[in-house]
């Protein structure tokens, strides 16, 4: 397979990749920010960008990269003063610098993300250390361009020996260099990376940013409340959810954690079947968020006494029954956490997706059974 064809690590699947998309919707606030820090003299070199994952963190990166690499710093005024500064981000699609951005060809750029694994003929599951040890090369090989800047996408991939390597270059970071580093889980990063790093918080898109950013990507916006609450703000979410038919799985499981104590046995089955086999590693993940996201809006009903607004068939009734106090909602928090995560790393072990998957649902089972007594 052609290098060119390969898979990447940081572009979802059935979504262009961030350096391809034009304009960054419903992050007013950070862009902001960062503008005014790259126009003051004063730019930080470690930048932390944090939120859900899917919001458009890499989408900025890419358009602050574009930016920096095409943009002379403020204190080269040049022989006749210094111009104006930007007012925006924004860099033409047909500058050299884009252009090269584009086609992953940049020299004052680079990408640190997980490779693709030539022998095992797979992405690694990790970003290890020889990746990060890449940084020193490009460092000395662009040390007379005025900026070098680094993506590393995600940061949450990082092995502990690339985190220390990493942390390395933050610690000493060489004249121009730029580093951007996204995180979805900024908690599991090491203390000192985060404090070497200024941080920029990005929330999820509302309703109208997130249909916007959708039709670039060139999928239909959502359609009703379903599939925009269960995206929860996130480009990427709301893709994955339409490419496997997200709502009505998640219809499918409200269905199901209405019957319980006394399951469904067959529609436990067919929900569990779904996720068998290599080819549905995806709809494994899905169903197991879409899982906690129903228990979760249980354990809201049972905290708050609030409904939220269905997004599945008879939903409230099944919310209600499920977490009619705050006790229940307690128990449901708890187990649903606990569940989820022994799937999870149940299949990362390699053991079945579909019994993992219908483990749960025995379990859920017993749950209801013990709380209605």
């Amino acid at each position: 397979m052609a290098d060119d064809a390969l898979p990447e690590s940081d572009r979802l699947d059935g979504a262009p990749h961030p350096r391809d998309a034009a304009r960054l919707f419903g992050h007013a606030a950070p862009e902001a920010e960062f503008l005014s820090a790259a126009t003051s003299g004063r730019l930080p070199h470690g930048w932390l960008l944090t939120g859900p994952k899917g919001i458009g963190k890499a989408t900025f990166a890419w358009r602050a990269a574009r930016f920096l690499l095409a943009t002379p710093p403020p204190e080269d005024d040049g022989m006749f003063g210094a111009p104006p500064p930007p007012e925006t981000l924004d860099i033409a699609a047909d500058h050299p610098v884009a252009r090269r951005m584009a086609a992953l060809s940049e020299p004052g750029l680079f990408l640190l993300r997980r490779p693709w694994d030539h022998d095992a003929k797979r992405l690694k599951t990790q970003l290890t250390v020889d990746e990060v040890r890449g940084l020193k090369g490009f460092f000395q090989m662009s040390a007379g361009d005025h900026r070098r800047v680094v993506i590393v996408d995600s940061a949450d991939e990082m092995n502990p020996s690339a985190a220390n390597a990493l942390l390395k270059e933050l610690e000493e970071p060489p004249e121009g260099a730029v580093l951007f580093l996204i995180s979805h889980r900024p908690s599991g990063l090491l203390p000192t990376i985060r404090s070497r790093c200024r941080t920029l918080r990005f929330n999820p898109l509302g309703d109208a940013d997130l249909a916007s950013a959708l039709l670039q990507a060139g999928a239909e916006p959502p359609e009703g409340v379903a599939l925009a609450t269960l995206a929860q703000g996130s480009v990427g979410d709301a893709i994955l959810l339409a490419e496997q038919g997200g709502p009505q799985l998640y219809a499918d499981i409200a269905k199901l954690l209405g019957t319980l104590p006394n399951m469904d046995r067959q529609l436990a089955l067919r929900l569990a079947e779904g996720t068998a086999g290599k080819a549905n590693e995806a709809r494994f993940t899905l169903t197991l968020s879409l899982l906690e996201t129903a228990l979760a809006r249980a354990a809201r009903v049972g905290a708050t006494g609030h409904l939220p607004v269905e997004i599945a068939g008879n939903e409230a009734a099944m919310l209600t029954r499920l977490a009619p106090t705050a006790h229940h909602a307690r128990e449901w928090a708890s187990l649903a956490q606990f569940l989820t995560a022994r799937a999870r790393r149940g299949k990362a072990v390699n053991l079945d997706p579909a019994s993992l998957v219908f483990d749960i649902f025995l379990d859920l089972d017993r749950m209801a059974a013990r709380l209605a007594a």
